[in-house]
């Protein structure tokens, strides 16, 4: 993807930089004027520090064009990345709140995330897609959850070096589906670039980047700074746990609402597959994954639990926003703009 267009001027100065490559770039005033905008803003709703975030982890994904590669492991830019994480990640224990649990057998982990998973009190997004959205509703959705599902599975995998016995191999048993179990055409981000093109969306990664606001980015932001941290492998792991877990039945109901809509196969197959595919994930993540590495390591809990908790926290976030705007009739969007194609 090009480089996103700078929402402030953090990312301003930041994607100047990044247009020609310099070793030995000096970011300690960017650095400065960050922790400016972090003062001033919160963090999980700033456009400046959210695309800045985005476009720093992207990096460490498949880049930018005309961005040359050797950025990824700069050491200014990745001491900027540092402090800004400082930030986020306060913000993000914050909205968590006290990471409640208790010690016991891979079984009793799955429990208590299954009681996670169904206190989470956020606004249902898949309820409101099943019964009131509009076409255009449904488009905005999908573009929302486009930043993600067009790479799907892809900031959990980088656990997977970093995990051992029980816990890795339910990783990747969950990511042999994920990406297709071998099929070419069945990765789930290929389902859902389909899904994308039913409803005359562009299925290009980053194709509706200037539309997101601060919070999708946040949400997906969280997922890189959990996956690219060993430190937390833990909490990329109950994020997926707590994912699969409160998955199967939203993907019903949105399944139904594209019906309802006039929708069906192929373009609501990304759905129907999450229906059937995390009802098995769901037990396999709680159980083996999480439980797994709590098991064989106990000290991980306190990773594990804050990434789900963070994970329902966050989605309740940008659930609210999305509904919120919707019950207004206004767009969820940054730029209500749709590329429709034809």
């Amino acid at each position: 993807m090009e480089l996103p267009e700078d929402r402030g001027r953090i990312s301003e100065s930041l994607f100047e930089v990044l247009r020609t490559y310099d070793a030995d770039v000096d970011l300690s005033g960017l650095e400065h004027d960050a922790f400016e905008v972090l003062d001033s803003e919160d963090i999980l709703y700033s456009e400046d520090i959210q695309i800045v975030l985005f476009a720093l982890y992207e990096l460490h994904y498949r880049g930018f064009d005309r961005v040359d590669a050797r950025w990824e492991w700069n050491p200014s830019l990745l001491g900027l990345r540092a402090k800004i994480e400082e930030r986020f990640e306060a913000r993000l224990r914050q909205i968590a709140g006290d990471v409640s649990f208790s010690l016991g057998s891979a079984q009793d982990t799955a429990r208590q995330l299954f009681a996670l998973a169904s206190a989470d009190g956020g606004p249902s997004v898949s309820n409101y897609i099943s019964r009131h959205a509009t076409i255009e509703q449904t488009r905005e959705f999908l573009m929302h959850k486009s930043i993600y599902q067009l790479k799907e599975a892809d900031p959990h995998s980088w656990a997977i070096p970093r995990l051992t016995g029980r816990g890795k191999s339910a990783l990747m048993e969950i990511q042999f589906d994920e990406y297709g179990a071998g099929r070419p055409g069945a990765m789930h981000s290929e389902l859902f670039e389909i899904t994308m093109r039913g409803l005359g969306l562009d299925s290009e990664f980053g194709a509706y980047i200037e539309s997101l606001p601060a919070i999708t980015l946040a949400s997906v932001n969280m997922m890189s700074f959990f996956g690219l941290h060993r430190r937390l492998r833990g909490s990329i792991a109950g994020h997926l746990a707590i994912y699969e877990m409160t998955s199967s039945i939203p993907n019903a109901r949105y399944a139904r609402g594209f019906r309802r809509l006039g929708f069906d196969s192929p373009v609501t197959d990304y759905f129907d597959e999450h229906v059937e595919a995390d009802a098995v994930h769901e037990q396999i993540a709680g159980r083996d994954l999480a439980g797994g590495l709590i098991e064989q390591d106990p000290s991980i809990a306190e990773a594990v639990f804050f990434g789900a908790q963070a994970a329902c926290a966050i989605d309740a976030l940008v659930g609210t926003h999305q509904l919120d705007a919707w019950g207004r009739g206004d767009s969820s969007l940054r730029q209500p703009k749709v590329k429709v194609q034809g």
